[in-house]
Formats: C-alpha cells, sequence, structure tokens
C-alpha cells in the first residue's frame, strides 16, 4: 500500500509592485473628489471666520483707542515735566538738553515718545503791560501784555522773515533782544527794532530783534503755546468790553537769566509727548502702570534723585484717558461679542450637519469595513488621513489670508481659534465613524438625557436672565459684560429647543387638519415635515438652532443699533434744545428781523425768539436754591419766548414739555405775567406774585403756573429757571423784547440757515485773530463755516451734533463688526438649511419619484417640498422673532447706550417693530429662496435612478 504524496503550498511570494493594494487616501480622493473639495471649502469658511473675527475686534480696539486719544490732543496724551531753575548758578541750555535726555531715558515698554522727541523750554511766570505809545489797544484804554519764554528747536518749527534772532547775553539795564511773531507785530502794531516798555517798572524793557512766522500752525509743537505764533484777543470775564492783545516774546538760549528779570520769577518745562499710535488695546494695563510710575512711582522716584531739583513734578491727563478709553472698551463689547458668539453656534451646527450628511451617505461603506474587521481606532486613522489631506491646506490657506486681510500686531488669539476650528473640522467626522453603532435598546435612555440637557438649558437661561434683570446695567469695569452676551444666545438656545418640542405637534395638527381639505400635497408635505423628511421620528433640532440663533442675534443686534441712533437723535436736540438754535454774542442780541427771516426757512414746523438772562434774580430766598450770596434773592435764568411755538419745541425735543394755555396773556391791565418755574423753585413757592429783577435793574412780577423740571433752552441746566410768556414779559417790561437766542425744530435747510447767519453783522467781541473752526467749534457750526464763528454767533443743529456722535471709531467699531457676523451667520444658516435638504434628498427623491409615476406634476412636486420645508422655515422665523423680543424685553433694563451713543442717555433699550421683523422676514425669504433652487436644481433626474429592483428607497 503506497502513501499518497502530499500537496505542498506554493511559498508565498512577496506582491509585486505591480500588485501592491492602492493607497486608502489617494484612491479616496480620486473615487471623491467633490466631496473632498466641498469638505475643503467648509473648512476654509469656518477656519477664515474663526481667524478674522478676533483680528477684527483687535484692529477695531486698538483704532478705537487711537482715534479717541488722537481727538483730546497732544496736550491732553503729553507729559508736562516743570521745575524752577538751578538757584547755585545760571542756568543754560545744556542744562534743559540733559533733563530732557534723562526724562526720555526713563520712558517704559508701555509707553514711548514720537520721533520729534520732548518739547521744552523756559518761560517768566508773569507777564507785563507794554505801555510803549503806538500799539493797538481794541477797547482804547487796555495795554497789550506780553511774557517772554525759551523755545529749544524754534528755528526748526519756524521761518525768519525779518532782522534777526536774539542772541547775546543782556547786560542789567540794557533791553532784553527778541523775537516775535510777525502775525501778532502785525496785530499789535509792534515794528521791528522796537523797544517796548513797561512805565510800572523803567528798567524792565524788550527789544524786537527779530519776525518769525510759524511754519505749521496745527503742528503738536505749538499745541499748548497758542499765542506765541499769534496775537491773542483777551477780555475780562466781569467785564466783556474790557478787551485787549497779548502774545510772546522769544529770547536766545544764552538769555535765560533775563526769563525771571521780566517775568519775576522763571520756570522751566518739558512736555514729552507720548506716541498714541504706538499704543494698543492688549497693552494698556502696562501702560498705565508705567504712567503711574513716571508721575507718583518709582520712577518719578529714580528721576527727582537723578535730576537734582527738589521741585520738579510731573503730571498728564494720559491716565485717566486711558481709563475712561478702557472703560468704553468693556462697555461696547457685549455688542461686539454677541455676533461672534452667534456665529460660533451657528458654525457649529452647520460641522454637525456636515458630520451627519458624510456618515449618512457612506454608511455602507463604513459598516463593510466592520464587517471585513476593520477596528474603529483603524477607521479613525484612515478617515483623519482622508481628511487632513483636504482641510489642513485648506485651514492654512483661510489662517494666511485672514492674517494677510487683517493686519494687527497680535495674532496668537487668532491662530489660537484657527488651530482649534481645524481640530473640530478634522476630528469631527472620524471621531463619529470611529464610534460603536448606536443600539435601539438606548434610546429611552437617550430621550432622558435630550430631556435632563433641555431642563439644564432652560435653567441656565433663567439664572442668567434673572441675574442680568436683579443687577441691572453692568458697573463699569476693564472686562465686557460676559452675562449680558450669554443671556441673548441662551434664551435662543431655549426657545430653539422649545419649537423642536412643539414643531412636530404643530405640523401633525395642520396635517390632520390637510386630510380634510382636497389633494394630497399639502398631506404629505406636513406629514413628512412632522416625522422628519430624512425618515427620523422627529424632526431634527439642528437646523432649526441655526435659524432661531440667526433671527435672534440679528433681531437683539438690530435693536440695539436702532435704539443707538434714536438715542442719538434725542441727545443732539437736548444738547441744541431744538432742532436747529442761533445764539448771539455775550452781551449782544440778534437783529429784530432776524426770527421772522429764520422761521420763514424750508423745514420750519415751529420757531421762535428767545431772551436768556442768567443774572436775573428772584427776590426770594431759599435754603439751598440757587448760587446768589444775597440770602434774601435766588439767581435765577430768565427764558422769555412765545408760548405755542416753544411748547412744541419743547414737545419735541422732550424735555419740558407744558400746556401753553398756562402761559395764556392775563387781561389787560392785571400786573402779574404768568410763569412756569423750575421744580427746586415751584416747591418752596407761595400763593401771590414773585419779583424778579433784571441786571438792568427793572422788575417784573410773575406768577407760577407750573413747575417744570427742564426746560430745551438750558440744556442739562443745574441753575434754576424761569419761563415767560412772550408777549405778557414784554408789555411788562419791554427790554426784554429783545432776543438773544432762536431755536426751531424741524427739517431745516441747513444751507440756507447758515447763508442768513453769514448776514448778520459781525461782532466787535469776536476775535480776528482767532483760528478757522476746529476740530471742536465745528462740530457746534453748521457746515464748518468759519464765517459764523469768526461773527461770534454760535449755530448748531441736531443733525450736525448726531454726525459728530457717530463719528466715534469704537461705535463704528463694533456696529461694523456686528453687520458682517449677521451676514456671516446668515450664510452659514443657509448653508445649514441646504445640507439639511441634501440629507433628506435620497428619501425626498425616491418618495417623489414614486408619486409622479402616479402622476404628481412638477408643479405638485414643488408645492410638496415647500410644504415640508416651510413650516420649519417659519416656525423659526417667527419663534426667533419672539426670542429677540424676549431679549430685547427682559435685558433692555440691563442695556447702557451711553458709550455706543457718545452722551449720557437713560439705560434702557425699548423693542422696535422694524428691527425684529425684517431680519426674520429677509431670513425667511433667503431660506425659502434656497429651497427653491435646490428642489428646482436637484429635481431633474431620472425616474429609474431612484426605482431600479433591489434599490432601497
Amino acid at each position: 500500500m503506497t502513501t499518497p504524496a502530499r500537496r505542498t503550498r506554493p511559498a508565498r511570494t512577496a506582491p509585486t509592485g505591480d500588485h501592491r493594494p492602492a493607497p486608502w487616501v489617494r484612491t479616496r480622493l480620486r473615487t471623491a473628489p467633490t466631496a473632498a473639495l466641498l469638505t475643503a471649502a467648509l473648512a476654509f469658511v469656518l477656519v477664515f471666520l474663526a481667524a478674522a473675527f478676533p483680528r477684527a475686534l483687535d484692529r477695531g480696539a486698538d483704532d478705537a483707542l487711537r482715534d479717541f486719544l488722537h481727538d483730546r490732543g497732544p496736550l491732553e496724551t503729553s507729559l508736562l515735566t516743570t521745575a524752577a531753575p538751578p538757584d547755585d548758578r545760571p542756568e543754560t541750555v545744556a542744562d534743559l538738553e540733559e533733563v530732557a535726555g534723562r526724562l526720555l531715558a526713563q520712558t517704559g515698554a508701555g509707553f514711548s515718545v514720537p520721533p520729534s522727541g520732548p518739547v521744552f523750554g523756559a518761560q517768566g511766570i508773569q507777564r507785563r503791560a507794554l505801555t510803549t505809545p503806538g500799539l493797538d489797544r481794541p477797547d482804547g484804554k487796555t495795554a497789550p501784555t506780553l511774557h517772554l519764554l525759551y523755545l529749544h528747536g524754534l528755528t526748526d518749527h519756524t521761518t525768519l522773515v525779518a532782522g534777526s534772532w536774539p542772541s547775546g547775553a543782556t547786560a542789567p539795564g540794557d533791553p532784553i533782544p527778541i523775537a516775535v511773531s510777525r502775525a501778532a507785530a502785525e496785530t499789535m502794531g509792534i515794528r521791528l527794532g522796537a523797544v517796548l516798555e513797561d512805565d510800572s517798572a523803567p528798567t524792565k524793557k524788550v527789544r524786537v530783534s527779530g519776525l518769525y512766522t510759524v511754519t505749521d500752525q496745527s503742528d503738536p509743537y505749538w499745541s499748548d503755546l497758542p499765542c506765541t505764533g499769534r496775537a491773542c484777543l483777551e477780555r475780562s470775564l466781569s467785564e466783556p468790553n474790557v478787551r485787549h492783545w497779548h502774545t510772546a516774546g522769544v529770547v536766545g538760549g544764552d538769555n535765560l537769566p533775563s526769563l525771571a528779570a521780566w517775568g519775576r520769577q522763571a520756570r522751566d518745562f518739558w512736555r514729552l509727548p507720548v506716541d498714541t499710535g504706538a499704543l494698543r488695546t492688549d497693552r494698556l494695563p502696562d501702560a498705565q502702570r508705567d504712567l503711574a510710575s513716571y508721575l507718583t512711582g518709582p520712577t518719578a522716584t529714580r528721576l527727582m534723585a537723578a535730576i537734582d531739583r527738589p521741585s520738579l513734578s510731573t503730571t498728564s491727563r494720559l491716565p485717566g484717558h486711558l481709563r475712561q478709553a478702557a472703560l468704553r472698551q468693556a462697555a461696547v463689547a457685549p455688542l461686539a461679542l454677541i455676533g461672534p458668539a452667534a456665529v460660533a453656534g451657528i458654525a457649529g451646527v452647520v460641522l454637525a450637519l456636515a458630520t451627519a450628511l458624510t456618515i449618512e451617505r457612506r454608511g455602507a461603506e463604513l459598516r463593510l469595513l466592520r464587517a471585513r474587521g476593520g477596528s474603529g481606532p483603524g477607521l479613525l486613522l484612515r478617515l483623519l488621513g482622508e481628511g487632513a489631506a483636504g482641510v489642513l491646506p485648506a485651514a492654512a490657506a483661510a489662517t494666511a489670508l485672514a492674517l494677510w486681510l487683517l493686519p494687527t500686531p497680535r495674532w496668537s488669539a487668532a491662530a489660537t481659534a484657527a488651530l482649534l476650528t481645524t481640530l473640530l473640522a478634522l476630528l469631527t467626522a472620524p471621531v463619529r465613524a470611529a464610534l460603536p453603532p448606536a443600539r435601539q435598546h438606548r434610546g429611552k435612555a437617550a430621550r432622558r438625557g435630550r430631556l435632563t440637557a433641555e431642563l439644564a438649558v432652560l435653567a441656565l437661561t433663567a439664572a442668567a436672565v434673572a441675574g442680568v434683570r436683579r443687577r441691572g446695567a453692568a458697573p463699569p469695569g476693564d472686562d465686557p459684560d460676559l452675562l449680558l452676551v450669554a443671556a441673548p444666545l441662551l434664551i435662543a438656545l431655549t426657545a430653539a429647543l422649545l419649537l423642536a418640542r412643539t414643531l412636530p405637534l404643530l405640523a401633525g395638527a395642520l396635517a390632520r387638519t390637510a386630510v380634510r381639505t382636497p389633494g394630497v400635497v399639502g398631506f404629505l408635505g406636513l406629514a413628512r415635515a412632522a416625522r422628519g423628511s430624512d425618515g427620523r421620528p422627529r424632526p431634527s433640532a439642528l437646523p432649526l438652532l441655526a435659524l432661531v440663533l440667526a433671527v435672534t442675534t440679528a433681531g437683539f443686534g438690530t435693536s440695539v443699533l436702532g435704539g443707538v441712533d434714536l438715542a442719538r437723535q434725542r441727545a443732539a436736540r437736548l444738547t441744541v434744545g431744538a432742532d436747529a438754535s442761533v445764539a448771539a454774542p455775550t452781551g449782544l442780541t440778534l437783529p429784530p428781523g432776524f426770527g421772522p427771516a429764520a422761521a420763514a426757512l424750508p423745514g420750519v414746523t415751529a420757531a421762535t425768539a428767545a431772551r436768556l438772562e442768567s443774572e436775573a434774580f428772584l427776590l426770594e430766598g431759599f435754603p439751598g436754591v440757587g448760587t446768589g450770596v444775597d440770602p434774601h434773592a435766588t439767581q435765577v435764568t430768565l427764558v422769555v419766548a412765545e408760548p405755542q411755538a416753544y411748547a412744541r419745541i419743547a414737545r419735541t425735543v422732550g424735555a419740558g414739555a407744558f400746556d401753553p394755555a398756562a402761559l395764556a396773556t392775563p387781561p389787560t391791565g392785571t400786573p402779574t405775567v404768568p410763569a412756569l418755574f423750575s421744580n427746586d423753585l415751584a416747591r418752596h413757592l407761595g400763593p401771590g406774585g414773585h419779583r424778579i429783577r433784571l441786571p438792568s435793574g427793572g422788575e417784573i412780577l410773575a406768577t407760577s403756573a407750573g413747575a417744570l423740571d427742564a426746560t430745551p433752552a438750558l440744556p442739562g441746566a443745574t441753575r434754576p429757571f424761569v419761563v415767560l410768556p412772550t408777549p405778557a414779559a414784554t408789555a411788562a417790561l419791554p427790554e426784554l423784547d429783545r432776543a438773544t437766542h432762536w431755536f426751531a425744530v424741524g427739517h431745516i435747510d441747513e444751507p440756507a440757515l447758515a447763508g442768513l447767519v453769514r448776514q448778520l453783522p459781525p461782532s466787535i467781541l469776536s476775535d480776528p485773530g482767532a483760528p478757522s473752526a476746529g476740530p471742536t467749534a465745528s462740530a457746534a457750526v453748521i457746515g464748518n463755516d468759519p464765517e459764523a464763528l469768526r461773527s461770534g454767533y454760535v449755530t448748531r443743529t441736531s443733525a450736525s451734533v448726531t454726525a459728530d456722535l457717530a463719528k466715534d471709531p469704537l461705535q463704528d467699531a463694533a456696529g461694523r463688526l456686528f453687520r458682517h457676523a449677521v451676514t456671516a451667520a446668515a450664510a452659514l444658516t443657509l448653508l445649514a438649511v441646504l445640507l439639511t435638504l441634501l440629507r433628506a434628498a435620497p428619501d425626498r427623491a425616491a418618495v417623489l419619484a414614486r408619486l409622479r409615476t402616479m402622476g404628481l406634476r412638477p408643479r405638485q412636486g414643488l408645492a410638496l417640498i415647500l410644504a415640508e420645508t416651510l413650516p420649519q422655515t417659519l416656525t423659526a422665523a417667527v419663534g426667533g422673532t419672539l426670542a429677540a423680543l424676549a431679549a430685547v424685553t427682559l435685558l433692555g433694563p440691563a442695556v447702557d447706550l451711553s458709550t455706543l451713543v457718545g452722551a449720557p442717555v437713560p439705560t434702557s433699550l425699548r423693542p422696535a417693530p422694524a428691527p425684529l421683523l425684517l431680519p426674520a422676514a429677509a431670513l425667511a425669504a433667503l431660506t425659502t429662496l434656497t429651497v427653491l433652487i435646490e428642489a428646482l436644481t436637484g429635481g431633474r433626474r431620472q425616474l429609474a435612478t431612484h426605482l431600479r429592483v433591489g434599490d432601497r428607497p
């Protein structure tokens, strides 16, 4: 018996290069390039937004800080160091330069001085009157005055036009050589070579050796030297008709001791302008700490020891401005953060929907891999490699683009946000695919967990709203009010969860109602909306959450911006006292024909000429009321105006509204005039008449016809006032007929009013040497009209004040960032809706295909899609609007609009229809349009594609 031969297996050979398995990533990218590109595009958008918003916040904050400090002016943002000259020896220019070098050496990293360097020199403390004959005297009697100073680097900022610069030391008794500006010399009548003296000190004389012109009067070098480059017209506060010229004479550097001889004492000064362009919001604490040390801390101690001048002191208003800037930034931060926070939430929804769509579309493939022995970690690594091929390059490109488009010194926040977003975009789908499949018997536990989470969100929302309402407006601080940022978003989240619970019930009830109507389209669409168009037992809450978040955030933020506009207009009217006002110079009155001519201008709905007397006295004394020194009299401000027009102006402005009938003219022969008294006066007045005495000595007898808490003609008045009707007041005292002010409301033609003001006679009290309207004055003068400013008449309009308030870069940056955030939120919401439609597309296409075989027309198919998707869209729009209304109503008392308005306003935010309805309507329309486009483009498929034998619908 022979043994059969054993079969031998051929030896295994290593696979040749032609038979190696294809790499997973390359195979997936080749077989599904569209999916890879869409994933990369989604990652690009999300990472770009994540990197861009921190950069935009930083840029807006830095630009607002620099503009805020620039508007304060160089004098307000400088450090001013002063000291007396050395006592043991004559001072030289080298001494001043040495101190300047030591001061510069101690500037810290928190702040720096620009390359132009410090401005320093020395000046006499007191001025002297120039009694030399031939000098101009505006009032005919008061002599001009002159003070002396030395300015280091003067020749770099001026041009010598006549004579020579003063040089050489002056012997006792000899005239001090000085240089004055040519503008001052022409104004005051000073001639080159003239000797100017003071009769009270015959030995004190100066000789004009040179004339110069200022190269650039707006140069910060001249910020605290207004009367050096020109002559200033100064007037006495107690006697407005007493006026005289004043200017400064410049001495040479080798004649510093003469400053004390002319000015009785001398003082050295060093002004260090801080480079506000180098300050950054994130480094404000460092700047504040270094400034505090420089002014009164260790740095100041070191400077005192190094310079050895006991009287050395440094002062600055910059720390207060930095503190105010930090408070402003913290006040605006909630509005600036609400938008990006909502975008982050909606982006998370989009990412979750994209992950769900990916997992569902690749469900069969993933199940096959698991069936063939694939493990969770193995799937995770394969999907990570597949995702990294598209996500990482897109994320890097998006981050680089955001850093390039929005340059700012800080990049850590943007890089961190971009990195976190990249990790989420890369890990979400692989981690979800690597998890074990959900088991059906865990459905009840999942429902209980969802209910617990929803109750936790509801409790957190209630606690946040209660905390905000109990606290009110947040106290000023350096940190943003995060509770106010989170509360609107929590309200939106709660509303979305509530709608997700009620939408199936509502859609089911509508479907049952549609059963009784002819046709099957409405019933089928509502039934699918009630159970979820993708075959789930209930509709997904994610797209509803995205829609409600977008609508609520847009409605709340738009309400805030609308409230800011309304509050700004009201603040401007309160500041002006009307929509337009004209005030005559102090001591003068408006021409008699100005009031009727101005009232006839286009757009004027109500106007009145008024007389304001701030030096009137009520001949009754009340403890604690008024500022009069006579215990038997109270100083008041008298307002005389036409009652009908003034009452309408008061109602329009919203300050001191009253019934004009209360100021009706009394019968002829009645000795008293009806009057409205301020509340602080009215509570002390008794019955009968009350005597009011004017500065001219005339008296008027007034009876109380009511009380006012404010009046338009006196914005923010702190002194007691009395309002009198023009007819009765002028009948009792004719001098009250001459008006000093004019007020009007309506849509006033500003150019016409400016032209009318330019025709007024110029005031003899105006300063012809004054500069044209500067930044502060131009905000008050309509049309930035320097002629109106030079004439002495002050013309203001609420429109110009509103525009001036709206120029704040901090407000503009916050509003612009919020609008960009709303746009991004709307785009991401539409993407979420589109992803939801794509997720349900296979099931819906199969249903439509079967219905088409049963006679369903294409138009009816489109109606079915709309009936399926519109309930969610409309529910989200209505729910988001109600959530925004709830947020405005509940959180309004805690919203302080003063910083955004630019003026103090009451802490309140009231809901308005337009800001709440417009965002909801716009988003609902865009969502419906998206649904229509997707239905029209995605529904053109062959019936056989969805009805092949063996296919699973």
